[in-house]
């Protein structure tokens, strides 16, 4: 029996990465049913983590508590406990992007983030949290979530300051006394990116645009932060030390949080490198694949483990840049199979479906 390992990243804006595993599985099997398919969808850290994680370990409890967003509203967010006490927190359920009305890049705050931890915290079972960044709709240097967790960050008056980055300007004074500790076993800040806290590659600087901030904010956010490091010290020039807003900075310096790459450990907790053993073939997939996917990204890391495997890489990606030059056996386009970018785009499911039965077939003749 053959076993093919089927693990995709998402198909941002179209499927996850589970419902894109499925997509590819059913197109497999219609060519090869006697073979063993190992699904272990795959995220970078980001959003849909926990629905990778959530598929990967099914012995992984789903848990949920009311939060405040990151504009005040509302918002119920999910968490996952894994077997081995592990809490995966996913950022973007309590202060993402898409829970705003309207971009607020000056006022969005990680409080939400701060109370979705102290319930995680109140869990006796937990020993332990992974806290993935992506999405995020602040710039707040993770003062909200602190704030949240009993940390104090005041004027000069001895006043609290109202939420949002943008406050941060008259920081004058940061009390930890009252902070909540960090559970025994550790947090795991998961990263995609290498931004600094500060200047234009930094928090506000590289993303405060995509979270709707003007120019003039930019500058306003980047010295809001500088005065936050100046108070709190920290390494501010950390690679990663940037992400969700300076979020990763913030626990860092207050909860001794390490950076580690968002698809490096999600792929060990799914239990990829177990997966891979004695596997003829390797599919993973993600929106588009080019020499970037290969940066730090899921299909970048995956193929470095698959290498260390011998076992032989197949991509699927909706758009394909240059794959001859790519270090993988195969790379099909499914804007190639549809016909147009339109056409995948309209039914991505069947098109990956299509793209493993093709796959399958290629197998067949190969072996």
């Amino acid at each position: 029996m053959t076993r093919v390992v089927i693990a995709p990243d998402s198909f941002k804006g179209t499927l996850g990465a589970a419902a894109a595993a499925e997509a590819l599985a059913a197109g497999w099997r219609r060519v090869r049913p006697g073979d063993e398919l190992i699904a272990v969808p795959l995220a970078d850290g980001g959003e849909g983590t926990l629905e990778a994680l959530g598929h990967d370990l099914p012995a992984a409890c789903w848990r949920s508590a009311p939060v405040t967003g990151p504009d005040g509203r509302p918002v119920d967010a999910a968490w996952l406990l894994l077997p081995d006490g592990t809490a995966v927190v996913e950022m973007a359920r309590a202060a993402g992007l898409p829970l705003l009305e309207q971009p607020d890049p000056l006022g969005a705050t990680t409080r939400g983030l701060g109370q979705l931890l102290a319930a995680v915290l109140a869990d006796p079972a937990v020993n332990r949290v992974m806290l993935t960044l992506g999405g995020s709709a602040t710039t707040d240097g993770g003062t909200g979530a602190l704030a949240a967790l009993g940390a104090r960050f005041l004027d000069a008056d001895g006043a609290p300051l109202p939420p949002g980055g943008g406050a941060l300007s008259r920081l004058a004074r940061v009390d930890l006394a009252g902070l909540v500790p960090p559970p025994a076993g550790g947090v795991q800040c998961l990263v995609d990116v290498t931004a600094p806290l500060l200047g234009p590659l930094g928090a506000a600087g590289q993303f405060g645009p995509q979270k709707g901030a003007d120019p003039a904010q930019v500058s306003e956010l980047d010295a809001a932060l500088a005065r936050l490091a100046d108070l709190l010290g920290g390494d501010r020039e950390a690679p990663g030390a940037g992400a969700a807003g300076g979020t990763a900075y913030g626990f860092a310096a207050c909860w001794g949080a390490e950076f580690v790459s968002g698809a490096q450990a999600v792929a060990a907790a799914a239990g990829l490198d177990e997966a891979l053993r004695g596997a003829a073939l390797v599919v993973t997939g993600e929106g588009q694949f080019d020499a970037q996917s290969l940066r730090g990204k899921v299909v970048g890391d995956l193929v470095e483990r698959a290498r260390g495997a011998a076992v032989p890489v197949a991509v699927v990606a909706g758009r394909v840049v240059a794959a001859e030059e790519l270090p993988v056996a195969r790379a099909l386009s499914l804007t190639e199979l549809a016909g147009s970018v339109e056409g995948a785009m309209a039914d991505p499911a069947h098109w990956l479906a299509a793209a493993g039965e093709r796959l399958a077939r290629e197998q067949s003749v190969s072996t």
